[in-house]
């Protein structure tokens, strides 16, 4: 294994480990930040496919914008998120049946694609 290939895989699980902290924080101060580590990581990404402009757009606009002003809305609204989970048990089987039939169509696009790629 080269260099790139390592780092490429090193790089790619912490943006995994990051997206899925994204929609697992209970803070969504603590989401914002893993949304921006998310961010980093797909620009260091861009940078090792050799695509800087990519990447310095990336950091830039998303992080550098977006991301700032997610956070200080966010800090600002200082929302009570324990009513918005009162009512999550009763939206839960139509929530996991969606998420199974979502989980079912990509297994068959993916497996389509690794049978026959033409």
């Amino acid at each position: 294994m080269t260099f790139t290939t390592v780092l490429f895989y090193i790089l790619a699980a912490v943006l995994v480990i990051a997206a899925f902290r994204v929609i697992t924080a209970r803070s969504p101060v603590t989401a914002v930040l893993h949304l921006i580590l998310a961010f980093a990581n797909a620009a260091m990404l861009w940078m090792l496919l050799g695509a800087e402009f990519l990447a310095l757009l990336l950091v830039l606009v998303y992080v550098g914008a977006v991301m700032v002003l997610f956070l200080f809305v966010v800090m600002m609204l200082d929302v009570d998120f324990a009513e918005f989970r009162q009512g999550f048990l009763n939206y839960l089987p139509i929530g996991a049946l969606i998420g199974f039939i979502f989980a079912v169509e990509l297994l068959l696009v993916v497996g389509t694609w690794v049978i026959d790629p033409q």
